[in-house]
Order: C-alpha cells, then sequence, then structure tokens
C-alpha cells in the first residue's frame, strides 16, 4: 500500500514497515508527538491515504515520574491524529498494548474486557485508545506484547549484551505473554491499513502477538540455545526483581478475532527469532 504516513521513524515497527513498503516515516524532528498540533499538522501536510502510529513511550519504569509526558505522547497525540484522520477520511492504524489490562488472572485477555491499567504507562496508552474511539475516526487499535527485532531496544538484544559477560542470568518467569517479532506486526499493520480503506465497518480494537505464549525465561532460555551460548537461565520471580512500575504477570492476548476479520493468524515467534538472530548476526 502506498501513500502511508508512519509515526515513529527508529522504532522497532517503524523500522520495519520502512522495510517492506514505500512509506513516509516521520520522527521526532519532523513531528514532536509531545508538542500539541504537530501530528495533526504533518497529517494535514502529506495528506496520506492512511495513517500507522508506530510512535510511543515506552521507557515504563520512567513513565512513573513522567506520566505528563507519557500521556501527552500516548495519549493526546494519537486523538489528535485521529481527528485529523476524520478531517480527510483516512483510516488510523494505533498498536497499543497489553498493558492497558491489570495483568491478572491466567487466560488470554479479549479485546473487550475491561481495562485497568496498573501502571503510568498502561494508563496513557488507554487514554489515547480512549481518544481514537471518541474521535468516530475510520481505525484499528491493535494491541501487542514483548515486541522484538533486530533494531532498538529490546529483550533479544538485551539478553545477548548481557550473555557477553555473564555465565549466568536471572530471569523472571511468573510473566506469560506472547513474544511478538516487529516485522509480523509491520506486516499486520499494512494489512489491516489496506482493508480498512476498503471495508471501515472493520473499525474495532484487535489483538496480536506471537505465539505459543511463554515466559521470559522460557523466551531468554529458546533465545540463548538458538543462538548456540552455553549462557544459563535462572529462573525468579516477579517479586524477586523489584521495578518502579508494577508489571503485568499475565499478558496472554485472545488474537482469534484478529484472524477472523483481516485473516491474519499469529506469527510463530521461534522462527522470528530464528529471522531476528541471522539479522544481528548471530549464527544459529
Amino acid at each position: 500500500m502506498s501513500g502511508l504516513l508512519i509515526f515513529g521513524r527508529t522504532g522497532q515497527v517503524a523500522r520495519e514497515l520502512q522495510q517492506l513498503a514505500p512509506v513516509v516515516a516521520l520522527g521526532r524532528d519532523a513531528a514532536d508527538l509531545a508538542q500539541p498540533g504537530a501530528c495533526a499538522a504533518a497529517i494535514q501536510a502529506h495528506r496520506p491515504r492512511a495513517v500507522i502510529n508506530a510512535a510511543a513511550y515506552t521507557a515504563v519504569d520512567r513513565a512513573e515520574a513522567q506520566e505528563d509526558l507519557a500521556t501527552a505522547i500516548n495519549g493526546a497525540a494519537p486523538a489528535e491524529m485521529a481527528l485529523a484522520c476524520v478531517a480527510l477520511n483516512i483510516p488510523l492504524v494505533h498498536i497499543s498494548t497489553d498493558y492497558v489490562f491489570a495483568g491478572t488472572g491466567h487466560r488470554p485477555w479479549a479485546p473487550s474486557d475491561m481495562a485497568q491499567p496498573a501502571n503510568a504507562y498502561g494508563r496513557s496508552k488507554w487514554a489515547g485508545e480512549e481518544g481514537i474511539r471518541a474521535s468516530g475516526c475510520t481505525h484499528a487499535i491493535l494491541r501487542t506484547s514483548w515486541v522484538f527485532s533486530a533494531h532498538g531496544a529490546n529483550f533479544v538484544k538485551t539478553m545477548l549484551r548481557l550473555s557477553d559477560t555473564r555465565d549466568q542470568i536471572s530471569v523472571v518467569d511468573d510473566q506469560i505473554g506472547g513474544p511478538t517479532p516487529a516485522r509480523a506486526i509491520a506486516a499486520a499493520c499494512l494489512a489491516i491499513a489496506e482493508q480498512l480503506k476498503e471495508a471501515p465497518e472493520k473499525t474495532g480494537t484487535y489483538h496480536f502477538s506471537g505465539a505459543p505464549d511463554a515466559s521470559w525465561c522460557a523466551f531468554a532460555r529458546a533465545i540463548f540455545t538458538l543462538a548456540g551460548r552455553p549462557t544459563r537461565v535462572q529462573a525468579i520471580s516477579t517479586s524477586a526483581y523489584p521495578t518502579p512500575a508494577a508489571r503485568p504477570l499475565n499478558s496472554r492476548l485472545e488474537c482469534n478475532t484478529t484472524t477472523s476479520v483481516f485473516g491474519l493468524a499469529r506469527p510463530d515467534w521461534h522462527a522470528g527469532l530464528k529471522e531476528c538472530l541471522t539479522q544481528l548476526g548471530v549464527s544459529t
């Protein structure tokens, strides 16, 4: 799909979008989402066929002390984008997160489940979702989890870096979710944007995460096994690794609606991990 405007040029998903399609990708220098009016002005200037918002304030712990900034970027800016999309009658695909939920229980979260964010980051992302819905624009809010790629900061790259200097790494094993390749998210966003242009009645909130669900500990072990590294992984509980922001124990996402509406199956994160390691120059 041509004529796409992307926010968040240097982020993991946006980097993949730029490799998959001819897009205009804007970074903070061209559209600072913390500044009111910046993203609306960019949309008006470029007049795209569709907008994908892959930008976000993602420093989960720092957001506890910077909730106003997180809410400006994750809450107010997406709402502003949505209103600008209404004015041009174009769809918006917005990437959101499992952090809008309480993170309790054991069953996968459905798109219709009640939001109950447990930290500032989650509250800021929920505010953005609500602003988009209130705008009346044609949209898909795509919640995902545990994003990884060869770009930027993510769990895979952190584990590889730590294994360079440590024989053993402690990783929590009571947080469960779906590791999701950024490339799969990017491909899903492109497909959804195209379908929304033709079928605006598909507007709604959807989930998209990698399969199968796993713990961070299991994910770490898979990384080292595939990378051929002897690093040992010690399983610990979340309570043994305190952080400023509460982390969800249950990040499982129910993705059946995304499959039935858009024909998008959950990506296999093992295959995505192998591709990621290859891109990083790690022999598998």
